[in-house]
């Protein structure tokens, strides 16, 4: 099947009819074709943006609210056809698509059709000057979303959402590697009743149709997820052209294990945070550290629960742990297994590519543990975005907080411990926009979304993402 350009609410076929081959991850093989569009689609999605605007721009919070609501609940019917359009796509198992990625993006839309109903602008008083202050919000008007392929629809959503709430027209990107959920997300939207022009979503890679969207004129801001290199170069061509900017990028996560903590609860989730959607996540907790005195029990108890977890065919209701993205991709992680090995890391458990009976062409890869020296060596310092998590132990509070600080991201970080002091001690000087504690990826969608460092500039979620996506204007009027 071809996948297609869905502008101005019709299904179209990119100008240059050039395409790109979309793998299915399980098997390996050629399922569908995807535009690789040109400066000509993506100026025809936004000349239909900008016809679009002013209607939109001027359309009811309710009638807007009312539209998004109802997109979120047609995702809901349709759970079963996304969770696998998505699991086929991206490779991970139908299971986690279902309960995870599928009902999130019915939530974004839920949630922000609700919250822009509540979003309130400031007004004040000037007393002893007979003058009041208030302060408009208004939609920036075309603007791009460029989403990445690890939380396809999850990640999509997340952006769309709260820019069409706030009254923007958008162009969006998802990404080339997994297409699917977005391109039918086209049918709902018009389902929905959103109006022509809207929406628009043009499919292709970054260094194309990504460009052109990024350096379009009438293209007001972007919000961007994905590599941080490529954030680098966004930036570099959207600021002359003074874009507002929102880009969530890479992520390099400790997790910090005090010997006070809840072990049982502690060793459940650390085995989920590290290899949560194949570890393809950019908030896995990917260097484990560990205080000393329990260190050894960790390590053994760890890697006996890693290797209970089951590489499997995505469709298979006992699969753990599901296919790598693509084959680039497998080929980047198993080459960070061999660097580690490289550095004097011991592989614990894992680190080999894995044959799946009747699908041994797919993209699967052992879940593995690698115990290294030193937190300095590359795979303590680089994003690897795979099932691959390193351990080592440490001594003292003040030892583990320079080691989580050390790198150049800082995106998260999960802290288990019962001991309340340190926990605000550690809770203020880690350098992350998330801290968890005693939890791992429980997320508010009222709360702000984003990282310091390499890891991104803005925050996205709950008024935040309804911030970026406005511009304030302030009215003086004197009495």
């Amino acid at each position: 099947m071809n996948i297609k350009n869905y502008i101005n609410g019709k299904f179209e076929n990119p100008i240059e009819n050039n395409w790109i081959d979309n793998y299915n991850p399980a098997s390996g093989e050629v399922y569908s074709q995807t535009p690789n569009s040109s400066k000509e689609d993506v100026e025809n999605a936004a000349v239909a943006a900008k016809s679009a605007f002013p209607k939109w721009s001027n359309t009811t919070l309710e009638e807007r609210s009312r539209i998004l609501i109802k997109i979120s609940e047609f995702l809901e019917e349709n759970l079963q056809q996304f969770a696998e359009a998505e699991s086929k796509d991206n490779g991970k198992p139908v299971s986690l698509a279902k309960t995870v990625d599928i009902p999130r993006a019915a939530s974004n839309f839920r949630f922000f059709g609700n919250a822009i109903t509540q979003f309130a602008s400031e007004s004040h008083e000037s007393v002893g000057q007979n003058a009041i202050n208030y302060t408009l919000r208004q939609p920036i008007g075309i603007v791009g979303c460029i989403s990445p392929w690890n939380l396809p629809l999850y990640l999509f959503t997340w952006k769309i959402a709260p820019a069409l709430a706030a009254g923007n027209c958008v162009v969006a990107k998802p990404s080339e590697v997994t297409p699917m959920t977005a391109y039918l997300l086209g049918e709902i939207c018009n389902d929905a009743g959103l109006p022509k022009g809207v929406l628009n979503i043009v499919h292709g890679l970054g260094t194309t149709t990504g460009q052109a969207i990024v350096e379009h004129p009438d293209i007001k801001a972007i919000s961007f997820t994905g590599g941080t290199a490529t954030g680098a170069h966004i930036a570099r061509v959207a600021a002359p052209m003074f874009k507002k900017l929102s880009l969530e990028l890479g992520g390099k996560n400790p997790n910090i294990i005090f010997a006070d903590c809840d072990y049982q609860e502690m060793l459940k989730t650390t085995v989920r945070s590290s290899f949560a959607n194949q570890g393809q996540i950019c908030l896995c907790g990917s260097r484990i550290f560990i205080e000393q005195s329990i260190y050894e029990k960790f390590k053994a108890d760890f890697v006996t629960k890693v290797k209970q977890l089951k590489v499997g065919h995505p469709n298979s209701p006992d699969t753990s742990i599901g296919a790598l993205v693509s084959k680039p991709h497998l080929e980047k992680v198993k080459s960070f297994i061999e660097i580690g090995k490289q550095e004097g890391g011991k592989v614990l458990c894992g680190g080999k590519e894995i044959k799946v009976k009747g699908f041994e062409n797919g993209y699967y890869l052992e879940p593995t543990v690698i115990e290294v020296q030193t937190d300095e060596c590359r795979v303590n310092q680089e994003e690897i975005f795979g099932p691959v998590v390193t351990i080592m132990p440490f001594e003292t509070e003040e030892e583990v907080l320079e080691m989580a600080n050390k790198v150049n991201y800082g995106l998260s970080a999960t802290l288990w411990t019962n001991h309340l002091k340190r926990t605000m001690r550690m809770s203020n000087q880690l350098q992350a926009g998330i801290v968890w504690v005693n939890t791992w990826m429980m997320r508010d969608l009222r709360t702000p979304f984003g990282g310091v460092k390499a890891s991104g500039v803005g925050r996205e979620g709950g008024f935040e993402a309804l911030r970026f996506f406005t511009e304030a204007k302030n009215v003086c009027i004197k009495y």
